[in-house]
């Protein structure tokens, strides 16, 4: 039976409505999945997938530029699940690991953070992609980071963007993506969010607030996702 592992790197803020793997699991489609939850943080050992099996990484509140030693073993790991083309989806941390690990540069953004529901834009050749294929043009998504993939590995094809990051999706390999968006994230991740990095930043939350609004399309890559390999 296939299995999909969700490599969790990290926490998010206590609240009601669970964790980054509970809204990952919650916007599959199939309730009957064989789904594996794996604990980089808490040491847990990553597994040893084969073809049949697909990979989703989290976020993280860490960044990847402090090179936790959970962080290096992960960075270490995934060579070689590209190498096997083994599904892989990988989620802002993950997205940012993802480059790094391949060659190419993760670090923070010269223009600070980007938070909020923000517009996304599709590299025209994104239409020929398996996973964006079926995606519009534009979209809205969910976001918060203040690191960001700042150079792509070689090899890696550019599928999204806006005016904030320029590589907001890319691809690598034959089976491999990395989103700087939260497609797992709903209206009430996306606000929590909000009012939680506003205690320490200068933002407008109400602002932000006003302007969250579902996105059902950034969330279809996780059922697109989820409809290829699982």
């Amino acid at each position: 039976m296939k299995k999909l592992y969700i490599i969790k790197c990290g926490s998010t803020f206590e609240n009601p409505n669970g964790d980054f793997e509970d809204w990952i699991i919650e916007k599959l489609e199939k309730k009957d999945l064989n789904i594996s939850t794996i604990d980089v943080q808490k040491n847990q050992t990553l597994p040893k997938p084969d073809k049949n099996d697909a990979i989703i990484i989290t976020g993280s509140h860490s960044m990847v530029t402090d090179e936790e030693s959970w962080s290096i073993e992960l960075e270490n790991w995934l060579p070689k699940i590209i190498e096997e083309e083994i599904p892989l989806l990988a989620i802002c941390y993950g997205h940012q690991l993802l480059a790094k690990c391949l060659g190419g540069v993760s670090g923070y953004h010269e223009n600070g953070i980007e938070i909020g529901t923000v517009d996304i834009f599709l590299e025209d050749f994104a239409k020929d992609d398996e996973l964006f294929s079926n995606l519009p043009n534009s979209f809205k998504a969910h976001t918060v980071h203040s690191q960001t993939v700042l150079e792509l590995p070689k090899n890696a094809i550019r599928l999204a963007f806006n005016s904030h990051d320029i590589n907001h999706a890319y691809k690598v390999g034959s089976k491999a993506w990395g989103v700087q968006f939260h497609p797992e994230f709903d209206v009430d991740a996306m606000n929590l969010y909000i009012n939680e990095v506003s205690k320490k930043k200068n933002l407008d939350a109400s602002k932000l607030i006003s302007q969250s609004e579902d996105t059902v399309i950034a969330t279809s890559i996780i059922k697109e996702f989820e409809r290829l390999f699982l």
